[in-house]
């Protein structure tokens, strides 16, 4: 399996308009890059006063549609589900999702595992057990390992799930507040990808060589042969392999930060007899990942830095960059604020008729600025600009009053 076959080619394939929030402009067409609060839908336990709290904080910090705000009712407190008891509940999620929604968020921390399969996996794919391992084998291969899609319940038929967990609501107010603040901040922050003495659980390293090639001058990466980092106030990945991952406490986390630890029971979230993938999150992250049940240490079973990396570079949310960097995610609980997108491009009108873009780019590429007297088109060439790798600053002038529309796209 080629680490970042795909790398080169997808970069921005489907370019469907959005609008940014609040400083965009609705005469200034920009591609979308990643899920938007009205994709995703909000999962509720109301027997659980926890998951309500948490429901309604998020409902109202990222506006999502109370359409998309579906309420269950079963007994808290278990760490798993039989695979009964979800399928009552997807039965119930599926009759009140609307067809719209591209991926859920998941107001509790337990239940986090549905027999052999993670919640999250579950969620997405439905209860299937070729997604769980026999005997240290392979399991079934995510479609959306790695893919461009933008829209995986449309392209791929499935929602993608992430949880939005801990163990009090004052941790998770501060997840999403994190995610939140994260938005459109191109923070300049750094990886670090960790071979620690642990080699069985430090198979990951096989790839940072690759992963520091494939992105230089996109993100500083340091690969560091020891048991853990500390006393580093720059942290935006952090990707290593213990059970236990020591001085977290002294580390700053950049709001949007990505950070796990490949280990048998990380995602065994409230009763796990090794590091919680929750103590990341804690300690300052803003989205995690471990496994539910023995995973052996298949790589694929866990999250490939580069890959992640390189989708959130491309302005994809937490939840798409996390899950497309898993090949065999069935195992896997996501954790985290989904809609963390501290690098989707941002737009915002600085003079009257002056324009600010910020871009920020995993490959060398071109803007393309098109002019249009119509928002449906046709759109002709008006200016071009090369991209640089990493952050890009663009300056343009447009009058929306009569100057009709733009349409900015680059690769």
């Amino acid at each position: 399996m080629k680490l970042l076959a795909q790398l080169s080619t997808i970069l921005l394939t489907t370019l469907l308009v959005t609008v940014l929030p609040v400083e965009a402009q609705t005469r200034a067409l920009l591609p979308r890059t990643g899920l938007t609060p009205d994709d995703l839908a909000v999962l509720v336990n109301d027997a659980d006063p926890l998951s309500r709290q948490i429901g309604s904080y998020y409902q109202q910090a990222r506006r999502i549609p109370t359409a998309n705000m579906i309420h269950l009712r079963f007994q808290p407190g278990s760490s798993s589900l039989t695979q009964d008891e979800f399928l009552q509940l997807k039965a119930v999620i599926d009759r009140g999702t609307p067809a719209h929604v591209q991926a859920y968020a998941v107001a509790w921390s337990s239940p986090y595992r549905v027999g052999c399969m993670s919640l999250t996996s579950a969620l997405a794919f439905g209860y299937d057990e070729s997604y769980c391992s026999a005997k240290c084998g392979p399991t079934a291969a995510s479609p959306y390992f790695n893919s461009p899609s933008l829209h995986p319940a449309d392209d791929h038929k499935m929602r993608p799930a992430m949880m939005l967990a801990g163990t009090a609501f004052e941790q998770v107010k501060a997840l999403i507040d994190r995610g939140i603040a994260s938005d459109h901040t191109f923070p300049a922050g750094r990886a670090y990808l960790l071979s620690t003495p642990d080699k069985a659980r430090s198979v990951r390293a096989l790839y940072f060589e690759q992963t520091r090639k494939e992105l230089a001058g996109v993100f500083p990466i340091e690969i560091l042969e020891t048991e853990a980092i500390a006393d580093r106030q720059d942290v935006l990945f952090y990707f290593t392999g213990l059970a236990d991952v020591p001085k977290l406490q002294t580390l700053g986390f950049l709001p949007g930060a990505l950070a796990d630890h490949l280990t048998s029971a990380g995602g065994q979230l409230t009763d796990s007899s090794q590091m919680s993938s929750l103590r990341w999150l804690e300690a300052g992250a803003t989205a995690s990942y471990g496994t539910v049940v023995e995973p052996c240490n298949h790589p694929q079973k866990f999250p490939f830095p580069g890959i992640a990396m390189f989708h959130y570079a491309l302005g994809a949310s937490a939840i798409e960059a996390y899950w497309k960097s898993v090949a065999w995610p069935g195992e896997g609980v996501f954790v985290g604020e989904p809609l963390a997108r501290p690098f989707a491009p941002l737009l915002r009108e600085i003079s009257p008729g002056r324009f600010e873009l910020r871009i920020f780019s995993p490959r060398a590429g071109q803007l393309r600025i098109e002019r249009s007297h119509s928002a449906a088109g046709p759109f002709k060439p008006s200016r071009q600009s090369p991209l640089r790798r990493g952050a890009n600053l663009l300056h343009f002038r447009f009058n929306e009053t009569t100057g009709g529309y733009l349409r900015l796209q680059w690769n």
